[in-house]
């Protein structure tokens, strides 16, 4: 566990976990704690390995090297049936939301529910209709994806990610592509979402504006490991040369350009 993390409950971490694709290394001997109750942010340059964090996370991925743990459980060399049974308690916000266009959005959001055959369909819809109401999409069950804007097909992924009431949310990029206006809205509706859910939140992004509105802790990810990890107001005052450059958005650093 690390010094920022000490005494306090960690419902996932990587530990010296290192990824390849062929010759290309995307991560290596990268460890991070996830404070359970807490929104961790994680930021870094583009292509630096972010968005595989929570495909690892989500044992979408498997490392090459290192371990990553959920709830003390080491999911690296699960089987696919023990994963889902993990998966159950975790869910992942896709960065374009994901869903499919041939089914309404109260459908959409009902796939997770119907995956698991558990609850009667008026039940599910209950379930369904309540994540709606939660992100402020209360009158689009009917509706398909394509009537949707840009902030509301976001919105509507989270619904999704909700539905199951998982302990972990993975959000990744959720305000890429947004106006200033949608992205405060999307902002507001994670913070909002973390307190309904008593939950734990990972977010990846790159708005900085709105990781300072929403962050607990901030982690920078770079050349494929985390350099710097702190509470969100450590970080905005790191004196880590890497951080400051990049929070400052500075060609003149560390970071090669």
């Amino acid at each position: 566990m690390s010094v920022v993390t000490s005494g306090k409950k960690v419902i996932a971490r990587l530990q010296d976990t290192s990824l390849s694709f062929g010759e290309k290394v995307v991560l290596k001997n990268c460890s991070l704690d996830v404070v359970e109750g807490a929104i961790t942010c994680i930021i870094g340059l583009s292509g630096a390995g972010k968005s595989t964090v929570l495909r690892l996370l989500d044992g979408l991925l498997q490392p090459s090297g290192g371990h990553v743990f959920v709830r003390d459980q080491d999911i690296c060399h699960m089987s696919e049936e023990q994963l889902i049974g993990v998966r159950r308690h975790i869910s992942l916000a896709f960065q374009f939301a994901a869903l499919l266009d041939s089914l309404s959005v109260g459908d959409n959001v009902a796939l997770p529910l119907r995956e698991r055959n558990a609850q009667p369909e008026a039940e599910i819809r209950k379930r369904v209709i309540d994540a709606l109401e939660s992100v402020g999409l209360a009158d689009t069950y009917d509706s398909l994806p394509s009537e949707l804007s840009g902030g509301m097909l976001k919105r509507a992924g989270f619904a999704r990610a909700i539905v199951t009431q998982p302990d972990l949310i993975l959000y990744d990029e959720p305000t890429t592509g947004l106006d200033p206006i949608v992205t405060h809205l999307i902002t507001g509706t994670i913070l909002k979402l973390r307190k309904m859910l008593n939950g734990t939140a990972v977010v990846i992004s790159h708005d900085l504006q709105s990781i300072f509105m929403m962050a607990d802790y901030v982690a920078m990810l770079f050349e494929g490991a985390i350099i710097a990890y702190d509470t969100a107001d450590r970080i905005r005052n790191s004196h880590n040369p890497i951080v400051e450059q990049f929070l400052r958005g500075s060609e003149v650093g560390p970071i090669p350009i």
